[in-house]
């Protein structure tokens, strides 16, 4: 399905640009097409035009013989920023044009949803400079390698050639990028030290690493060596290229960065939260509003976050007190002891290591094995587990999942972090493995991909309460369906909803009641058990990603007071099926569209 999607969408374009005439034509140039649905979908391809990493990243190009784009990087300078907002501003205006009344339901829903993203994005105009562009977890200067790495397939010469060409255009990107952050200097929106630490000390072991060491160089030395197309002295040839540029255009380029985050460190403070910026009080509401699709104010995120630690806790306790748990002490020592408890880890070296990618790959074989019950339909997208890079995964999350190519190339990814063997006890591995993977964020991700009647925009939409709502749903999910049966896997289960429950105390505390960075890192250890390397990454992410955190555990509780709903109103009637192809069939969708989609489908299933 991908692949003929793809070749469709990349032919329907040519066509457009190669004929240059009829209703094609018109309906390409034209200010307003005649069709709601070609006009959302013409802008989306004309974005994804504009970014040679999209172009990389969905592969469908590559099928058609059309590589060019993969010779050259997105334009990351202001003034290309300044076009977009432009850009969708004018999208909004011409969207309004389209009535109401002349959209069939699906457009209808199509136009609700592209202008609950525009609105967020007019409103977000004051506040674009809000952000940390080079930060220890998503920045430039550890993006563009992972890019590199997991996106820039090499399958001939020409593919490699393109390859070295990337390696040459970082310059201009970092200095793009450097230009942006000057900006935000200007503007008193400065990471705080320690921030800028870590980013220090990530792009100055990147730098001092040898060339031939280097992800940049060994990613392409493994790309060469699995493909034929490439002969032994074309292969030599290529990656002495690469080993030069690497030397005279990516080194310099990240030296340009670690010279002026020095600089920067002497005028960094200490504060972490967004209350310390300019606006940034404002600029935090904005983002929870983003993130949770819903009007909470950071207070009634934070009390529903203890509240609900003092449930999960309780829940835990239980557990393991039926399990020989010594618990009257409270919950940090008996969640310690668990933690613990050797039997529950890997051997911490290479074997160890395989041995959990392998068995997190049965987890999921499992699973898909067993979902006839509760989903009508499937991905047919695959999926597989690989490691996080090790380059980066000592700041890394504990896992992340990665979408697939659009044409069926590469499959659905579920990154794990090996770090720190202490932070995968055995019995955290299903639910970790339900939420990255199956039936959690490839169940929903891929399945939106593949849905062919909505628009683009549709299959890839970015509400982070909805697509995290639903995998930490999965988790809950697969425990009710039997997958979790041992009770230490529903203790890891719980372990891992009273994480999410903990950041929405964490995320507020920091960014709203002025949290310092170590009180938020007590507060999660105490109240976690998680190893201290995980809790330190996350907090320093929510630090860098504020109100992001706060999505999961709010879109799950509305996805199950959803379900929940449903199954009061329909008794009999309810099929957990038809929920599900209710809630995955739409693509992601803000929370009170969600609802509405939901009482849509009550209402048409008590009258049938």
């Amino acid at each position: 399905m991908f692949k003929t999607a793809a070749k469709w969408i990349a032919l329907a374009l040519l066509t457009v640009l190669v004929i240059g005439g009829g209703l094609a034509a018109h309906e390409w140039y034209a200010k307003k097409p005649l069709f709601f649905r070609v006009f959302v979908d013409r802008e989306m391809v004309k974005m994804a035009f504009d970014s040679p990493e999209t172009l990389t990243s969905l592969g469908f190009l590559e099928s058609l013989g059309v590589k060019g784009h993969n010779a050259r990087l997105d334009d990351d300078s202001p003034a290309k920023a300044d076009e977009m907002l432009e850009r969708v501003s004018d999208i909004r205006a011409t969207i309004m044009e389209y009535d109401d009344a002349s959209l069939n339901e699906s457009d209808r829903l199509s136009k609700e949803i592209a202008l609950y993203l525009l609105d967020f994005a007019e409103e977000s105009k004051p506040y674009r400079y809000h952000n940390y562009p080079v930060n220890q977890l998503f920045g430039i200067q550890n993006g563009y390698p992972s890019f590199m790495e997991a996106q820039h397939q090499v399958q001939s010469v020409e593919d490699a050639e393109n390859y070295l060409a990337r390696l040459n255009a970082v310059a201009l990107k970092f200095e793009q990028n450097l230009e942006g952050i000057k900006l935000r200097t200007d503007r008193g929106i400065i990471p705080p030290r320690f921030v800028i630490e870590r980013v220090l000390t990530e792009m100055n072991d990147f730098v001092a690493t040898p060339a031939q060491d280097n992800i940049l160089y060994t990613s392409l030395q493994t790309k060469l060596d699995e493909t034929a197309e490439v002969t032994a002295q074309q292969r030599t040839e290529l990656l002495a290229e690469a080993e030069r540029r690497i030397r005279d255009s990516v080194y310099p380029a990240y030296q340009m960065l670690i010279d002026y985050f020095a600089g920067l460190r002497d005028v960094a403070g200490d504060d972490d939260g967004f209350w310390h910026l300019p606006q940034g009080e404002e600029a935090y509401a904005l983002a929870l509003k983003l993130f949770t699709t819903t009007d909470y104010s950071a207070d009634q995120i934070h009390q529903l976050g203890l509240q609900e630690v003092a449930r999960i806790q309780a829940e835990i306790l239980e557990i393991l007190t039926t399990q020989g748990y010594q618990t009257d002490a409270g919950f940090t020592p008996a969640i310690e002891a668990l933690a613990a408890d050797p039997r529950f880890y890997y051997e911490d070296n290479d074997a160890g290591r395989a041995e959990i990618l392998k068995d997190y790959q049965a987890i999921l074989d499992e699973i898909a094995a067993g979902l006839d019950d509760a989903f009508n339909i499937r991905p047919q997208a695959g999926m597989e587990v690989v490691r996080i890079p090790e380059f980066k995964e000592k700041t890394a999350p504990g896992a992340y999942y990665q979408q697939p190519a659009i044409d069926g190339s590469r499959p659905g990814r579920f990154f794990a972090n090996l770090y720190d063997i202490k932070a995968t006890p055995s019995y955290s591995m299903r639910t970790l493995a339900y939420h990255e993977g199956i039936p959690g964020h490839h169940f929903q991700i891929a399945l939106g991909m593949e849905q062919e009647g909505l628009p683009f925009f549709r299959r890839m939409s970015p509400f982070t309460a909805y697509v995290e709502g639903w995998a930490l749903y999965s988790e809950q999910l697969a425990w009710e369906l039997g997958f979790q049966d041992n009770p230490f896997d529903n203790v890891g289960r719980l372990q891992a909803e009273l994480f999410r429950a903990v950041r929405l105390v964490v995320d507020t505390g920091i960014h709203h009641q002025r949290w310092t960075r170590q009180e938020a890192i007590d507060y999660m250890r105490a109240n976690t058990g998680m190893a201290l390397s995980d809790v330190t990454a996350e907090i320093e992410r929510y630090i860098v990603m504020p109100g992001q955190a706060t999505a999961y555990k709010v879109g799950m509780m509305k996805i199950l007071e959803l379900r929940s709903k449903a199954q009061q109103q329909l008794g009999e009637q309810f099929d957990l099926r038809d929920f599900h192809d209710v809630v995955l069939q739409n693509g992601a969708v803000p929370l009170s569209i969600l609802e509405r989609l939901v009482d849509d489908y009550i209402e048409q299933k008590q009258a049938s």
